[in-house]
């Protein structure tokens, strides 16, 4: 499977364990599967770093478990 155009079928990937799919993801980055005669599924690895989240201002009004919802 060193191929990086290789089209996977849905048969070949069932016997994957998820950890093996993911190590042939990130060996590839590209993976394509077909689903169907009319129908190929592209997965691509994308490494983005986040953004850390903001850090917001605000206040929980005293009783509020006590409010109708």
């Amino acid at each position: 499977m060193s191929d990086t155009n290789q089209v996977l079928t849905i048969e070949n990937i069932q016997s994957f364990s998820v950890e093996d799919f993911l190590k042939l993801l990130k060996e590839r980055t590209t993976l394509s599967v077909q689903l169907s005669d009319r129908e190929i599924l592209v997965v691509e690895v994308r490494q983005e770093e986040l953004k850390p989240l903001p850090i917001l201002e605000a206040n929980v009004p005293s009783g509020w478990k006590k409010a109708i919802y």
